[in-house]
Parts: structure tokens; C-alpha cells; sequence
């Protein structure tokens, strides 16, 4: 499970091959493909190929409809400056057949792993733009959502950090991360999360390296602002900032 590739074509080739040689039985994308890198349509040959099933992140449905926005959820006047340049980026260079792709996508998916039913979305069951943050989401409301909606595991994305929480009656809740771009902890490696049932379940978070000084040239001949390559080269956050709690801010540079 993996989420955000916001077109980081060259962590998915990584986080695809690394996955196939763990073995894994079925790949799946909680959305959010284009975004923040360059080439949004170089991701769509490796989704193929490698048969990821793929929900719909609110980048995907605003792409895929042609929206004037990315519904990314931002409220502050900066994240939404940077937003609307990643935006105006991806439309542009999204193809038309990738665009009706990503507009038939389905927006939540239902699967069955052991004895565990699992929910897959993007943000949260109830809105797919909702930021669920480690530090400020109660337990008790992810346990509400494991009853509201009929899961025993719900699996999202969105905020570009992972996390895992274990809910009373062996429920759980997971950020799966993304392979977009890094943690904001100094580090240039993403993350994708490899679940198991044994018969419990075991989720693993597991680094993907790839060439990104490779990706931070690439999104320099695209024009692309250097906020967004300092990211990619130093593993800190220099965007989207202000949506961060403060705990999770705390734990970046900026």
C-alpha cells in the first residue's frame, strides 16, 4: 500500500520492483498521482505494468474532471500559492486519456486480507481532502470510523507522513505514506506500508532509496520551484507547512 506518487516516477519504479521481490500479493495506490514533481504521465506505464489498483486522491478527481483547484484542503494564503503552481503543472502536462483515467477511478476500495476487512481511501471514509494527523486524531473517533464504516483496518494517505494505530478489538488505523516526496525528518528516502495477516496483523513501513537527485534535476529543467527540490535533496518540508499540527511541525527544520 502506498499513496501521494505525486509524479515521483522514479521512488515508484524503486517501491514497485522492491515490492515484487517481498512478494506481495496485490499492489495498491490510495491516490494523489500527479503533484509536486515533474512528468505526471511517466507514472502511468508503471502503474500498468505492474497491475496497482488505484483509488482516487482529490488531485486525481480534480485532474481527471479539470477542476480550477486540487481540493487539496489548505486554508493558509503560502501552502495554497505553492498548491496552485503544482496544480497549474500537472494539469498541463497530464495527457487527456491519463486525465479520463484518473475521472474513472473509484474513490474508496473494499478487500479482505485473512480475517480483516479492509477499507482503503484517501483521506478519510467521510471526506477524501480530510487531514488525519497522528498527534491530533483521538482514538476514539478512528474506532467510531472502524464501526460507522464496517472495517476492521482503514488505510489512507494524504497528510505525507505515515502512522499506525492499534484500536480496541483488533482494529487499526494506517497511514500508509507516500512515495512522493520525504517525511519532513531529514531524510531523502520515502516510505510505502507492506501489511500481512499472520493470522494478527503485522504492517511493516518500509524505506524506498531511489536516484533523487535525479527527480530534483529533472524537476529543475521542468521549471518546477526550488521550494519544492530542496524537499526532494534535504528530506525537510519547505511547503505545506502551515497545515502541519505542532507536534508533527516540531519535528522538521522549518
Amino acid at each position: 500500500m502506498f499513496g501521494g506518487l505525486y509524479s515521483n516516477h522514479l521512488a515508484l519504479a524503486s517501491a514497485l520492483a522492491d515490492a515484487q521481490r517481498r512478494g506481495a500479493d496485490a499492489i495498491y495506490c490510495l491516490g494523489d498521482l500527479g503533484a509536486f514533481g515533474p512528468h505526471p504521465d511517466r507514472v502511468f506505464p508503471w502503474l500498468h505494468a505492474f497491475g496497482v489498483r488505484c483509488i482516487q486522491g482529490n488531485y486525481d478527481y480534480s485532474i481527471g474532471h479539470e477542476l480550477a483547484d486540487c481540493q487539496c484542503g489548505y486554508t493558509d494564503p503560502r501552502d495554497n500559492y505553492f498548491a496552485r503552481i503544482s496544480y497549474e503543472y500537472t494539469l498541463a502536462h497530464t495527457s487527456p486519456p491519463h486525465r479520463e483515467w484518473l475521472r474513472q477511478l473509484p474513490a474508496q476500495r473494499r478487500l479482505q486480507l485473512g480475517r480483516y476487512r479492509l477499507l482503503l481511501c484517501h483521506g478519510s471514509p467521510r471526506r477524501t481532502n480530510e487531514f488525519l494527523w497522528e498527534s491530533t486524531t483521538p482514538t476514539h473517533f478512528l474506532q467510531y470510523l472502524t464501526d460507522a464504516y464496517e472495517a476492521d483496518v482503514i488505510l489512507a494517505t494524504h497528510t505525507g507522513i505515515k502512522w499506525h494505530r492499534s484500536l480496541r478489538g483488533d482494529r487499526h488505523f494506517v497511514n500508509v505514506g507516500v512515495l512522493g516526496r520525504p517525511e519532513n525528518d531529514g531524510r531523502t528516502n520515502v516510505w510505502y506500508a507492506l501489511l500481512r495477516a499472520e493470522p494478527r496483523l503485522v504492517v511493516e513501513f518500509v524505506p524506498v532509496v531511489y536516484d533523487h537527485e535525479r527527480l530534483a534535476r529533472e524537476m529543475r529543467q521542468e521549471g518546477l520551484p526550488e521550494e519544492f527540490v530542496a524537499t526532494i535533496l534535504t528530506g525537510w518540508w519547505t511547503t505545506c507547512l502551515e497545515v502541519l499540527p505542532a507536534k508533527e511541525r516540531r519535528r522538521g527544520r522549518f
